[in-house]
Order: C-alpha cells, then sequence, then structure tokens
C-alpha cells in the first residue's frame, strides 16, 4: 500500500475507533488525559508499523493491545503518577495477544457512557465539558471543535487541558453517576451528544457531508440515556430528533457526494424503521408532558418533515409556529436562522429575509457560512439574482466541507449563466 493511501486509511481508522479506545481505556487507567495519551501512542506506532505491514484484521484490538503495552512500559519506567498505577486494572507482564474478537466491544457502550458523564462534570464549565467530550468521545480536532462553538481554536484547546487536568487532579471516578447527581448532569450530556450527531450529520470540515460513524456514536449513546433516564422527557425528545434526522442519512447525497436539500430528496430511501422509532420516542417524551422542551419541539420539526408524502405535504406554517415555540424555549441565532427559512416557506421569501436581515450582525454567525448561504436562497427565490450570486460565493469562502463548497459554488455559478 502506498504510504499515503496508508496514512490517510489510517487517520480514517483511527478516527473511527477513538471513541471507542479513549471510552475503554480511561476504564482502565481511571484518568481521561492518560488515556488520550495511551490512544497518541497507539496512533504513532500504527504510522510506523501499518505501512510496512498492512492493515491488521481487526485495526480496533491492535490499537487497544497497542495502547495496553504502553500503558504497562510507562508503568515499568514510572511514567504514571501513583494514584493511576494504583488503578490500572491489569498487572504488569508480557503484553497478551490482542482478543480480536472482543477488545472493544464487550460493554463499549457502557464505557462510553461513563466517558460522557466524566467529561460532563460538573466540576468543568459547561464549554468545557462540550469541548472534552466532542475530543474524546466525537473524536474531533479543536479545529473542528472551535468552529462547531464559533470560537477560536486556542480557546478550544485551553479548556481541553485544563479539563482534563481537573478532572485528573480531583481524582473524579469513571462510573454513571447515581440517580440524584444524574439529573443535575443529564442536560450538558444531551447537549454534548446532540453536537457529536451533527459533527457526523453535516461535518463541518474534510471532503465528506456524511460522517456515519459520529451519528452511530451519537444513536447510541442516547438509546442507552433513554434506558437509563426512562422518565425524562428530554432524553426520548433527543432520540427522536436523532432518529428522524438520521433517517434521511441515504438520501442526504447524490451518487457523486454531493449534498442533496431536503425538499429534493428522494423520500422512498428514508429509513422507515427508524422514522417508526422516532416517533414512538417523540410520542414517549410528549406522554412525559415533555413536549415544549428543546429537543422535543425540534424533533416535532423533524417529524413534519417524515410524516409529508413529498415536499409539496409539507405543513411549513407549523414548522414555522415550532420554531417560535423553540425560540422561546432555547433562543439562538441558529434557531432564528432555522425559522428564516420556515417563514420564508410558509408565508413568502420577502417574510424570511425580514428574519435573515435581523441578524445580519449577530456576531455568532461572522464567521459561519449558513448566514449567506439562507440569505441567498432566499434572495433567489425574489429574483435579486446578482445579491444571490454574491451570497452563494461568500458562503462558499466560508465552510470548510469541500463537498458543501462546491454545492455552494454550482449554485453561484447557474445564477451567473442565468444573468449573461
Amino acid at each position: 500500500m502506498p504510504e499515503d493511501e496508508a496514512r490517510r486509511a489510517i487517520q480514517a481508522v483511527y478516527r473511527i475507533e477513538l471513541p471507542k479506545l479513549v471510552a475503554r481505556l480511561a476504564r482502565l487507567t481511571r484518568d481521561v488525559g492518560a488515556a488520550e495519551e495511551l490512544a497518541q501512542d497507539a496512533l504513532v506506532a500504527a504510522l510506523e508499523q501499518w505501512p510496512r505491514d498492512g492493515l491488521p484484521d481487526n485495526p480496533g484490538a491492535w490499537l487497544m493491545a497497542t495502547a495496553r503495552h504502553h500503558a504497562i512500559n510507562r508503568r515499568r519506567r514510572g511514567q504514571f503518577a501513583a494514584r493511576t498505577l494504583g488503578r490500572l486494572a491489569w498487572e504488569a507482564g508480557p503484553p497478551q495477544a490482542p482478543d480480536v474478537e472482543g477488545a472493544l466491544d464487550d460493554d463499549v457502550g457502557d464505557d462510553l457512557l461513563r466517558l460522557v458523564f466524566v467529561a460532563c462534570h460538573p466540576l468543568l464549565s459547561t464549554e468545557a465539558r462540550a469541548a472534552l467530550t466532542l475530543r474524546l468521545l466525537g473524536g474531533l480536532t479543536t479545529e473542528e471543535i472551535a468552529r462547531a462553538f464559533l470560537v477560536p481554536e486556542p480557546t478550544i484547546a485551553q479548556r481541553i487541558v485544563r479539563a482534563k487536568r481537573t478532572l485528573a487532579e480531583a481524582g473524579v471516578p469513571f462510573e454513571v453517576p447515581r440517580k440524584a447527581e444524574r439529573a443535575a448532569r443529564l442536560a450538558s450530556v444531551l447537549e454534548v451528544v446532540y453536537l457529536i450527531f451533527n459533527e457526523g450529520y453535516a461535518a463541518t470540515a474534510g471532503e465528506d457531508l456524511l460522517r456515519p460513524a459520529l451519528c452511530e456514536d451519537a444513536l447510541r449513546l442516547a438509546r442507552v440515556l433513554a434506558g437509563i433516564a426512562p422518565a425524562e422527557p428530554e432524553v426520548h425528545g433527543l432520540l427522536a430528533l436523532l432518529e428522524i434526522q438520521g433517517s434521511r442519512a441515504a438520501a442526504r447525497v447524490d451518487a457523486a457526494g454531493a449534498p442533496v436539500p431536503l425538499l429534493a430528496q428522494d423520500r422512498s430511501r428514508w429509513d422507515g424503521l427508524a422514522i417508526e422509532r422516532g416517533l414512538a420516542a417523540l410520542a414517549r417524551a410528549e406522554a412525559l408532558h415533555g413536549r415544549d422542551g428543546p429537543y422535543a419541539l425540534q424533533a416535532a420539526i423533524a417529524a413534519c418533515h417524515a410524516r409529508a408524502k413529498d415536499a409539496a405535504d409539507t405543513d411549513w406554517r407549523r414548522i414555522a409556529g415550532l420554531y417560535e415555540d423553540l425560540a422561546r424555549a432555547a433562543p439562538s441565532p441558529i434557531v432564528e436562522l432555522n425559522r428564516a427559512v420556515a417563514v420564508g416557506w410558509a408565508f413568502g421569501a420577502e417574510a424570511g429575509l425580514l428574519v435573515v436581515e435581523a441578524l445580519a450582525h449577530e456576531p455568532a454567525l461572522a464567521a459561519s457560512y449558513l448566514l449567506p448561504a439562507v440569505r441567498a436562497d432566499l434572495l433567489e427565490k425574489v429574483g435579486r439574482r446578482a445579491e444571490a450570486r454574491a451570497g452563494f460565493e461568500q458562503a462558499a469562502e466560508l465552510t470548510q466541507n469541500a463537498s458543501e463548497r462546491a454545492a455552494l459554488l454550482a449554485r453561484a455559478a447557474k445564477l451567473g449563466a442565468q444573468s449573461e
């Protein structure tokens, strides 16, 4: 295998396996910082050996076994702190061959859930909790997390370093908290799971729009949360949202990998079973009097699209009303931007533009491609083609995702051709 190709394959495998690897190592070491260091050691070894020897049959098991070897070596050299050494879940000795069937699979869902709750510990700020969990569980780079939060990259890097240090110094146990404490930490956990799913559903960077592994991790966590907190309506609301959104994955890109807008998607490719699971979860949230929760409201919006037989059958007035409810329950510039889209469809593009223009100087959207993209779409609908073309070009400059950039430039070029 050529070296460049091997490195790309290794990076892809590592990104998929990282959350499970860190979760398992954190359970063994009781230290998330040490777990990530060991995972990085395993990556370095893979970069050295796999281009020469080829990818192993079970890359995850190989990485886990290698990380364990490094942990034992560090222990022998005294490079782990005494508190960590005393908690290692294995004994020093000759490293054993990896269990290729179960090295990362046994109770991995529980390990991932423990990792989320540790990363969302009350000792950390809300921003630090989200950043750390996205780093450890989502496998995102600091650059990607910074774009998700619309803050400078050095800020995210500092948050992650400080968070790991805080958890290590406090000796936070690697466990799912008891019921009383769990409720206090649940909102942050839900937010983090939601952000992880969003990064998989619409990747902020890279060549591909979708990163299915992240969506699957988020869905698995949401399902586990629904099992351990069955009386929490927003847990079911989040699960409903992720199931319904995830049902569209196969239809979101065409054969060339280009994004397909929601209203242009082939609905026969939507996953009917996932939609059924999502609608059932939404019904549970509403039965628990959670109809007005932010996640339940977003799930209700997604359900409007899922229930429509085709794009023309979409109940845009109800969607616009739900966005108004969401803006009251969880106000944010992104919610307002989405409301602008719904208003544009329900009451005309000019009405949507009024909502967008009110966001023109919103600092949180200054670096986002979404604002100029939505505005350009509405401008095109009202016939202001030159402004729309400029808007799509501006959005293309701001996005870091290659497939999104190509789609935006294609729309700009089409408008340019029409004006000639």
